[in-house]
């Protein structure tokens, strides 16, 4: 993965996570609070926001060291994490399938391979 593309993705979940945040939180906080899903939403809101904030630092230091290929691995998991985690908890909340909860652990495997490929890029530094 570029630097460039990691860029593009950290802003467009940043922009997804500001605008589907402040929709659950204004426009459907009295849905998500009656079918007691208000903190499941805003869990997943964080986690993304958590992991755009890391593909943004990526993508700028894999500008800075593109030889560093495993920050590349980062993102791509973390992508994926963000997708499959967040996605999955948004899903459950806003249509009750409660099996959609099985496969929130599998997002955050991902997201913690993100972390573990960060580390070893950097003991590549």
């Amino acid at each position: 993965m570029t630097a460039k593309l990691i860029l593009q993705i950290a802003a467009l979940l940043g922009g997804l996570g500001v605008a589907i945040g402040a929709f659950g939180a204004h426009g459907l906080r009295a849905m998500l609070e009656a079918s007691g899903r208000f903190d499941t939403f805003e869990t997943a809101v964080r986690y993304q926001f958590y992991h755009t904030l890391a593909l943004l630092a990526v993508g700028v230091l894999l500008h800075a060291r593109p030889e560093l290929r495993l920050l590349g691995t980062a993102a791509w998991l973390w992508t994926g994490g963000v997708i499959v985690f967040s996605g999955s908890l948004y899903l459950l909340c806003f249509t009750g399938i409660t099996k959609l909860g099985a496969v929130a652990p599998i997002g955050g495997l991902l997201l913690i391979a993100g972390w573990i490929a960060l580390l070893l890029a950097a003991r590549q530094a």
